[in-house]
């Protein structure tokens, strides 16, 4: 609730305008019984004056009412699409500060579930709460008031009707309110399954696997709607047995009233108001219902929200960190000390005491087999998870000691399965360096060995680029994502087998740019190829999570076995040595 004050606390006039028109709508509402009532009784009198007078009276509470209703809605929906909005942007910057680690625990489903689903029922909370929340106590409390003083002796029937509506609504409620927290579970596991198969869709009509995600879905879908069905039972139950307690109160009140009306005949016109009370009682309880209902959910909601919030992110826990310039960066070494990893939820290390020295400007090459953790050592040196024990440290600097927005700056990582976003070739290239030149890019596409098919289309780098870049080769696709680390100029550069699409003759053209044009560059070049890091500065060998092997490529050869296995499979297979 703290979190809903705080987003909320910046509209507090137009949630004060709002709570002035309800309160007016709500006081008109009460008093129109009153003047019903002198209605009434100069009917009775025959009074064409009295009936006129209080006609219009009843006309002018019935306009400020409808006033005040459409400027309370007008307000309360302004206050509530702008706190929802709020949320949203704060959520989705929130989510951005987030390490590799904390999105993973949350799995992108479910985050994407935190900033749409329940940021809407939030969203409704605000709105029904603006609306309901004053107007119902005000009809409760204004309504048992009146309608006792309309006629005292029914005194007991406002009482009873209230103690029996209330006791069925709270066996209601405490049935449906189990069944919220489930619904949010199960639209998260929907959302994870028609994200799986639309992202891997080539996977599933290749394995002919339709049926049986259709199925998967089918089940998820079928429990959403089971457990929707369970509340919309619940929920409709509730009215027919409100609507059945509330007419017996009128029945009891219309046959005590018929056994006393000769000796009090003024109760005859006191016995609409005070129907009229009963049922503004009875629709009170209604909007209470309807206001546990939204509650539920919006608090669910709003609690699946502040946990996003409440996450510590990475410089929060470290507080003040070192602002460095990125031309300050890596010009003296790259250090990994003792450096030991565990993926969260995993039982073994993936990588065990690992420790090289890079200085500036040289390449390292990494070579090992499939598992060996040559990709999760290129996550760490990019700082996308953190050891979990020795350290990292920059020209003698902890990378944590250093502003996680100065060293992601000044560090490019081009992954083997290339992500790029849907917009133009240009608004790809500009994540690496948002004010690129058009020459700028154009150089990075050139070195990247794109440039053949980025010329080739009319519209050169203002290309579209479709959803997923389903409009580009494998091949394409890692050109462009590594033009995107180049155009950057970085200071560490990362490659994590990300010219394995790239033919033998383009990948000794990127290697030729990077040795003459990016002089100043240091480079990790991750691959399963040794032809593709053979002229690094100093190559490791990884084997299952440690450092079997470091040196040249002949110094490899001559004292690693494992090297010397992975050369001579690739040379069978025409890697030759140059």
């Amino acid at each position: 609730m703290e979190l809903l004050i705080t987003y909320a606390r910046p509209y507090w006039k137009k949630i004060t305008v709002a709570i002035l028109a309800v309160t007016m709508m709500a006081l008109a509402t009460l008093t129109q019984p009153q003047f019903l009532e002198k209605m009434m009784a100069a009917i009775i009198a025959d009074k064409s004056d009295l009936i006129l007078k209080n006609g219009f009276y009843l006309l002018l509470l019935a306009l400020v009412g409808i006033v005040a209703g459409v400027t309370g809605t007008y307000f309360a929906s302004q206050v509530s699409q702008s706190v929802a909005a709020d949320i949203r942007q704060a959520e989705y910057e929130k989510i951005q500060q987030f390490s590799l680690e904390q999105v993973q625990s949350y799995s992108s489903a479910n985050l994407v579930v935190r900033l749409t689903n329940d940021i809407n029922q939030v969203q409704q909370l605000v709105m029904q709460s603006l609306q309901m929340v004053l107007r119902v106590p005000i009809l409760f409390v204004g309504a048992i008031i009146l309608s006792i003083w309309t006629l005292p002796s029914l005194w007991w029937v406002v009482l009873l009707m209230i103690v029996l509506i209330v006791l069925s609504s709270k066996r209601i409620f405490a049935m449906m309110g189990r069944y919220f927290g489930k619904i949010q579970q199960l639209i998260d596991q929907n959302n994870t399954l028609a994200q799986e198969n639309l992202s891997g869709v080539r996977v599933v009509k290749s394995f002919n696997q339709q049926g049986q995600e259709e199925a998967s879905f089918a089940q998820n879908t079928q429990e959403l709607t089971d457990v929707n069905r369970r509340i919309g039972y619940l929920f409709n139950l509730m009215f027919p047995i409100f609507m059945l307690i509330s007419y017996a109160a009128i029945a009891a009140a219309m046959l005590f009233i018929s056994t006393s009306i000769k000796e009090a005949p003024d109760q005859l016109a006191k016995i609409t108001p005070f129907i009229t009370y009963l049922n503004q009682i009875l629709m009170a309880l209604l909007m209470l219902g309807m206001i546990s209902t939204f509650a539920s959910r919006g608090f669910v909601s709003l609690k699946r929200i502040a946990g996003i919030m409440a996450e510590k992110t990475e410089h929060q826990k470290k507080g003040n960190q070192l602002a460095m310039a990125k031309e300050h960066f890596l010009t003296k070494e790259l250090t990994v000390r003792d450096v030991s990893f565990t993926y969260p939820k995993a039982e073994n290390a993936v990588l065990h005491d690992l420790s090289f020295t890079l200085p500036a400007g040289q390449t390292l090459g990494v070579v090992g087999s499939t598992g060996s953790g040559k990709s999760t050592l290129a996550l760490l040196l990019a700082r996308l998870y953190q050891a979990d024990a020795g350290q990292i440290t920059v020209d003698g600097h902890a990378i944590e000691e250093i502003a996680s927005s100065d060293w992601h700056q000044s560090v490019a990582i081009v992954m083997q399965k290339p992500v790029l976003f849907s917009g133009t070739i240009a608004s790809n290239l500009k994540m690496g360096k948002e004010d690129a030149s058009p020459e700028e890019m154009a150089e990075a596409v050139d070195a990247a060995q794109a440039a053949d098919f980025v010329d080739a289309y009319p519209d050169g780098l203002e290309h579209e680029i479709a959803e997923r870049s389903a409009n580009l080769s494998g091949g394409q696709k890692q050109r462009l994502s590594l033009a995107r680390a180049l155009v950057k100029k970085p200071r560490l550069l990362i490659l994590d087998d990300a010219t394995s699409a790239l033919d033998a003759r383009s990948e000794r053209r990127v290697q030729d740019v990077l040795a003459n044009d990016f002089q100043k560059t240091t480079k990790v070049i991750i691959a399963e190829k040794i032809a593709s890091i053979i002229h690094a500065d100093q190559i490791i060998v990884l084997d299952a999570g440690q450092i079997v092997g470091v040196g040249s490529h002949n110094e490899l050869l001559s004292n690693s076995p494992v090297y010397r296995e992975i050369y001579q499979s690739q040379k069978g297979k025409g890697q030759e040595n140059d």
